[in-house]
């Protein structure tokens, strides 16, 4: 199959959300209409997307819920579990280590890393906080290549350049501030305050 593009894997996501509320209800097959209403798109972008998957539907009848949920789970690596640490135990740091449902998708927090010396030596919900000194020691100790960045911005370029050169290679970044990183190190921007302020501007027109 071709590299999906990510305006395909966000709706992938989407559709797995609904798939997976659907099965909760003791629904078994979900339609594309169903799914495209809910998202507000055509539902031939539906059909488009999950035939990427190898995945077809009966008439009239839909797609097999489960089925379509472990193809699109196969499909983005669901079952292929990765580590990660969180670099910044604030507010932030703190909400993504207590959120459970990271690791129904893949995604396995074991540790948070932090400058306070406060929080080092605690544990937010059984995740030890570690010293910010002791990265290296433990993405070579733990096998981590993955590292979610939740530092205010000032300090931003700074703790990402000490965690690539802990041999982090993909860095989540929640920081308010854009990275600059040497070529082969993957930066994924959640800018949040830049979603909500496209949002607050649709919702003034």
């Amino acid at each position: 199959m071709e590299k999906i593009s990510n305006k395909v894997i966000n709706r992938l996501t989407q559709y797995h959300s609904i798939l997976v509320a659907s099965i909760k209800k003791g629904e078994t097959t979900v339609t594309s209409s169903y799914m495209a209403q809910l998202l507000k798109i055509d539902d031939s972008q539906v059909r488009k997307d999950v035939s990427m998957l190898n995945n077809t539907g009966k008439s009239r009848v839909g797609y097999d819920a489960l089925e379509l949920k472990e193809t699109i789970e196969k499909t983005l690596g669901f079952s292929n579990p990765k580590n990660a640490f969180i670099i910044g135990a604030g507010n932030l740091g703190t909400a993504l280590a207590k959120y459970n449902d990271f690791e129904d998708y893949g995604l396995r927090v074991l540790a948070l890393f932090d400058i306070d010396k406060n929080k080092i030596g605690k544990s937010i919900n059984s995740k030890p906080v570690y010293d910010i000194n002791e990265l290296s020691r433990y993405t070579k100790e733990k096998n981590v290549e993955i590292a979610i960045l939740t530092v205010p911005a000032d300090f931003a370029q700074s703790i990402a350049d000490f965690a690539v050169k802990s041999k982090i290679k993909y860095i989540w970044n929640f920081s308010p501030a854009v990275l600059s990183v040497p070529v082969g190190i993957d930066v994924w921007n959640e800018n949040l305050m830049g979603n909500f302020l496209q949002f607050s501007y649709k919702i003034s027109k």
